[in-house]
């Protein structure tokens, strides 16, 4: 799926025509993140490991260079990865129900796919150090006022803003709107940087931890014990 969003953005870009594209979730949420359940790994060589783990990365510089203004409308839960997708997108609107949470650290494993840099950029420092380390939930409102989501709309009204908002800069002169989008993404990556080529290789290594195993087997134990009635 990361590789498929990453040749969809690039097929956007090869399109002159399209100013904005939306990127949302079916279902219930925006996206809950990777199945912890699941048990496949990648077969074959180390080389082999190392481009499935760098493929997070690949996926969000994708989204974040795209030539088009990227909208994330986003509703239900929005987990680890998901909140860097949303992250590399422009502009984010979001349901009141929306639900935001990165618990990488938890599972033992630090947040890679350039999410450092992405989240320092828009939050800060401060914040970032606070939503990685503690792996809180946070609400849209909160999200809001701390500069990450541009618009908290009810869960009836964020297919109509998200269009709304849409038309409204697919309206306007397409070449001014470009380069302010290019502009303020060049200023951004000077001031925060990018680490992200070895993300991979730090997720590698995080993975063969026998902590980061114990944690991610804590974590799951947590989620799927049965919660008590009040």
């Amino acid at each position: 799926m990361l590789r498929e969003l990453a040749d969809a953005a690039r097929w956007f870009d090869s399109q002159p025509d399209v100013r904005v594209v939306v990127i949302s979730g079916a279902g219930r949420a925006f996206s809950a993140g990777a199945d912890l359940k699941e048990t496949r790994t990648v077969e074959g060589s180390w080389s082999d490991y190392r481009e499935a783990a760098r493929a997070g990365s690949w996926m969000i510089d994708a989204i974040d260079s795209m030539k088009a203004v990227t909208i994330a409308s986003v509703h239900g839960y929005a987990v680890g990865g998901a909140v860097l997708l949303m992250a590399a997108c422009d502009l984010r609107i979001a349901a009141e129900n929306a639900i935001f949470s990165i618990p990488e650290v938890a599972l033992g494993i630090p947040l890679t796919w350039g999410g450092i840099p992405l989240l320092m950029r828009e939050i800060g420092p401060a914040m970032t150090k606070e939503l990685v380390i503690t792996c809180r939930q946070f609400t849209p409102q909160e999200a809001k006022a701390m500069g990450f989501v541009n618009r908290v709309v009810s869960q009836d009204e964020l297919e109509h803003q998200t269009a709304k908002l849409a038309e409204e800069i697919a309206a306007m002169p397409a070449v001014p709107v470009a380069i302010t989008k290019e502009h303020v993404n060049a200023v951004s990556r000077a001031m925060t940087g990018n680490t992200s080529y070895a993300d991979g290789d730090v997720l590698l290594s995080a993975l063969a931890s026998p902590e980061a195993a114990a944690a991610r087997k804590a974590y799951m134990e947590q989620r799927l014990k049965p919660k008590e009635c009040k």
